[in-house]
């Protein structure tokens, strides 16, 4: 059997494709201890185990074969292999507006690689016209690939990096951005880009998917169209997410870069505006603002004020109980010149980090409070305890999202060794990064089994 017909199978696997007659790309029926199974055989990741066929059912799904159940195999026919994207040529069209798309990584509209399992973006834009069709009625679209890492490799140079790109493409007087990166660490490219770029003239929008090209409830293709629509025709100029609103194919949301956060591993609908409510819905058809308080689009200048600045020696600690001083004193001794607490409750720490901070302070690093319940605002001055840290040089970010307080106490470093020019820029909102109260639906979860929330999402789509 030739090496395309067993592509990465092996041991019992490869065995198992040998005395049963079948091969990679062939569309089969299987029949096993567990019940009959009718699909297509793929190629398996030379990395995976070599005790199952993968099967591609009607449906689109995956599922795996254990070799040890199957009886009978009958080969209904073979399928042709395509490992590409078709590509054509985007149509252009002087009466629409012009985007570019600004690539990072990520699987926005991708194709498998059988080799290894992964996943490899397609990216031009033959391929994106090729796999959504539908941006074609949208915009004029190029593209320009930046990175091609995946979103947990993005940091303080890609960052930079998109940010100058970001003002190359505003002065070359496009119309919108739209960003393609992986969900992981969308929300930390967010904000960071929130802060380095600030009055954009035009719309930036970040968007990925939480799922696959390759796979049926795949929202990559739905989550593009509304990431380009956005980019094209929005009155919002700030930097945005873009991804699913519900877990169904209804609406996008558009949520401000320094108040969202990816909140489930798998949902389509995992990016949330916390402790405040999303800039707009977004359709095939359009945008909908659901505030008023943004940055508009301007189309008579191209101005844009870039600060694209990062000091890397700043660092995340989330506290925990019995957690020592040696976690604190070890990050100063690294020369480490800022840290966020994402603290408990109000904005708290254990008693034995006292002295360690009051050496961090003194050794002029800056210190500052988050909250680990990611809604509500750090009140340090309600109990002794916070009262006894801000007196040690704490100093309380407000409702500012740890990560994002990260972010912005990085890119104040960037700025600044001054101490106090640091708090008054930390501590100054910007983009939104802390608000002067949260509203009312700002917070929201959903507690499952109770039977008011039951009655509740009867009335609505989940």
């Amino acid at each position: 059997m030739s090496e395309d017909k067993t592509k990465g199978y092996r041991g019992e696997s490869l065995d198992a494709l040998h005395k049963f007659g079948i091969g990679v790309w062939d569309d089969v029926i299987l029949k096993t201890t567990r019940g009959e199974f009718s699909g297509i055989i793929l190629p398996r990741s030379e990395f995976d185990d070599s005790r199952h066929l993968v099967l591609k059912l009607a449906t689109g799904y995956n599922i795996g074969i254990d070799i040890r159940t199957l009886t009978e195999a009958t080969v209904l026919g073979s399928k042709e292999a395509h490992y590409k994207i078709p590509e054509k040529a985007f149509p252009v069209s002087p009466d629409k507006p012009y985007v570019t798309l600004l690539g990072t990584g990520g699987t926005i509209a991708s194709r498998l690689d059988y080799r290894t399992g992964a996943v490899i973006p397609a990216f031009s834009p033959g391929e994106l016209y090729g796999a959504v069709p539908e941006l074609a009625d949208i915009c004029n679209l190029t593209t320009q690939k930046l990175f091609g890492v995946f979103s947990e490799n993005m940091g303080p140079h890609q960052y930079i990096v998109l940010a100058h790109a970001i003002r190359d493409e505003i002065e070359k007087g496009i119309d919108g951005i739209v960003i393609g990166h992986g969900t992981d660490t969308m929300h930390h490219t967010a904000s960071a880009l929130a802060f380095m770029v600030q009055n954009s003239p035009i719309p930036i929008v970040i968007v990925g998917s939480q799922r696959s090209s390759d796979r049926p409830s795949s929202d990559a293709a739905l989550n593009l169209i509304h990431a380009t629509t956005t980019a094209a025709t929005s009155d919002i100029a700030e930097v945005m997410v873009c991804m699913f609103g519900p877990t169904s194919d209804e609406y996008g949301l558009l949520h401000r870069g320094t108040r969202v956060r990816k909140m489930h591993s798998s949902y389509r609908s995992t990016f949330r505006t916390i402790g405040d409510i999303p800039l707009a819905r977004v359709t095939r058809e359009g945008v909908v603002p659901l505030r008023a308080d943004y940055n508009r689009r301007r189309r008579d200048d191209r101005y844009v004020d870039i600060n694209a600045v990062f000091e890397e020696r700043v660092t995340m600690v989330y506290y925990y109980p019995n957690m020592h001083p040696d976690i604190i004193d070890g990050v100063v001794e690294k020369g480490y010149k800022g840290i966020v607490i994402a603290g408990t409750g109000l904005g708290h720490v254990n008693k034995p980090i006292y002295p360690a901070i009051e050496r961090a302070t003194a050794a002029g690093v800056a210190i500052y409070m988050t909250v680990q319940t990611l809604w509500g605002y750090v009140h340090m001055f309600v109990y002794d305890t916070g009262r006894d840290l801000m007196a040690k040089g704490i100093i309380p970010a407000e409702n500012m999202l740890p990560e994002v307080a990260y972010i912005k106490l990085g890119w104040a470093l960037g700025q600044t060794d001054d101490l106090d020019r640091v708090r008054e820029i930390m501590l100054t909102p910007v983009c939104g990064e802390t608000t002067e109260r949260e509203p009312y639906d700002g917070y929201l979860v959903f507690q499952g089994g109770m039977p008011e929330i039951t009655e509740f999402l009867k009335t609505i789509h989940k």
